[in-house]
Order: structure tokens, then C-alpha cells, then sequence
């Protein structure tokens, strides 16, 4: 099993909280444990680091659990919450947040294995989910994060730009360089919807939302960002836009 989850736990007693981030550690799912005493520290974390799901207490001094758990929803990619208490009396309101679970202290080792099986389920297997369902291979290229590889699902790659010998991959929450030519990708990935529009750049063409003339050239725009397209491949491109749309309007 890879370890490609990272989480932070939040409680303000010290010994809860070094018992929980020890049980999240010895999972091998678990990628990284971040570790904060109360909802203002645990936000000040949030603002530099990127988390998949907060594990916290419910009743804490200041900022309670409830109250933190609505602040991490209004993000922009909130992370998966997972309430840990001694309490049941907030479980009807925690569900009604949409968290991922509710666990009951004392924490046994089963019962958190269990929440991070529904965490890495809520995080990665929708897409891959999807891909299935569209009768798409979708395998996964190994990539390194913080000194741990994590395999990411082609599928999560939005766009990818040539660093030397080197790529790096673009999602939705960050970026990766892998060891492999942007040129192996291009033709490795092809048939999974890559096409290339510049030396530098190959982009998923069901992601671009826009093909225009700049001023240097066209540009596309995926995920806001905007791509230079070559001349050398502005023809293709624009075919290929236009047999896609087509293939949409006959379904």
C-alpha cells in the first residue's frame, strides 16, 4: 500500500493529540501527520500547507471543532474532516457539515483505519471512478512529494510543461516534475485525450476552455491559465477542437 495521504490532526489536550498523530503514523496510508493545539494554530498551518483531511477534537478552548470544520468547507479544496471525540452529542450537526466521519475517543487502531479508508476513497478514487465508468484505462505515474512517492492518477494531470529532460505535471492543487521527457508523455498519452500545442506544453484538449489570438500568437486557457500554441500546431489543434465539439452535439 502506497502512503500518499497527508493529514492534520488538531486537539488541544497534548496527550490525545500525540496518541492520535502516533496511530495516523503507523497507517501506510498515511503519507505525513501535521499536528496543531487548537483551531487558530491549525488554521495558521493551513495557509502554507496542503492537507487531504484534518482529524480534530470537537470541544476546544477558543475556535471549536464545529465552528473550524465550517471555516475549512468555505476553501477553495477543503480537506476531508474526520471529527475524534468523546462526545456523540455533536454527531447530527457533524453530518450535517458532510464530514467523512465521526470517531469515538478512545481511538482504536481498526476504527481510524477505517476513516482513512474512506478519506483516500472521498480523495482519489472519484477520478479514477470516472475514468472507469467512461471505460478508460487510467494507471497512475509515481511522483515525489516531500520525500515520499505518491502515485497520481493520470487522469488528476491537467496540463504538463517541459523542464529539460525533465516534466512537470499541473493539477488541480499543485504541480509535480517527474524524471520523463515531454515528449514520452506525448506519445504515451495520447490516446487518453493529450494533444501537444507547443514544444513546452501538452494539455488535456477536453480541458481548454478557450482558443484565442494574442498578441505573440494564440493561446489556450486551461484552468485559467494561459498556454502559448505554436504555430506548427495551431492547425491540428483547431481541427481537433472542432471534431470534439462535434462528437458532443451528435451524443
Amino acid at each position: 500500500m502506497t502512503a500518499f495521504l497527508r493529514v492534520l490532526a488538531v486537539d488541544d489536550e497534548p496527550p490525545a493529540l500525540d496518541e492520535l498523530a502516533y496511530l495516523l503514523r503507523t497507517d501506510p496510508r498515511v503519507a505525513r501527520v501535521h499536528t496543531a493545539g487548537d483551531a487558530t494554530e491549525a488554521l495558521r498551518l493551513l495557509r502554507d500547507t496542503d492537507v487531504d483531511a484534518v482529524f480534530l477534537d470537537i470541544r476546544m478552548p477558543g475556535l471549536d471543532g464545529m465552528e473550524l470544520a465550517r471555516v475549512l468547507r468555505r476553501f477553495a479544496r477543503p480537506p476531508a474532516i474526520v471529527f475524534v471525540t468523546a462526545y456523540d452529542d455533536g454527531a447530527v450537526d457533524a453530518f450535517d457539515l458532510g464530514v467523512t466521519d465521526y470517531v469515538r475517543k478512545p481511538v482504536r487502531t481498526e476504527r481510524l483505519a477505517e476513516s482513512l479508508r474512506r478519506v483516500a476513497e472521498a480523495r482519489v478514487i472519484p477520478a479514477q471512478r470516472a475514468a472507469l465508468a467512461r471505460g478508460e484505462d487510467d494507471p497512475t505515474i509515481p511522483v515525489e512529494l516531500a520525500g515520499t512517492t505518491r502515485m497520481l492518477p493520470r487522469s488528476a494531470v491537467r496540463w504538463v510543461e517541459a523542464q529539460g529532460d525533465y516534466a512537470r505535471l499541473h493539477t488541480a492543487d499543485g504541480s509535480h516534475l517527474v524524471r520523463v521527457p515531454l515528449a514520452t508523455l506525448a506519445e504515451r498519452w495520447a490516446d487518453a485525450g493529450f494533444v501537444r500545442i507547443h514544444r513546452s506544453y501538452l494539455v488535456q484538449l477536453r480541458l481548454i476552455a478557450e482558443l484565442r489570438l494574442a498578441n505573440s500568437g494564440y493561446v489556450v486557457v486551461v484552468d485559467g491559465t494561459e498556454l502559448p500554441v505554436s504555430r506548427r500546431h495551431t492547425r491540428e489543434l483547431k481541427d481537433r477542437l472542432v471534431r470534439a465539439a462535434k462528437q458532443d452535439w451528435n451524443r
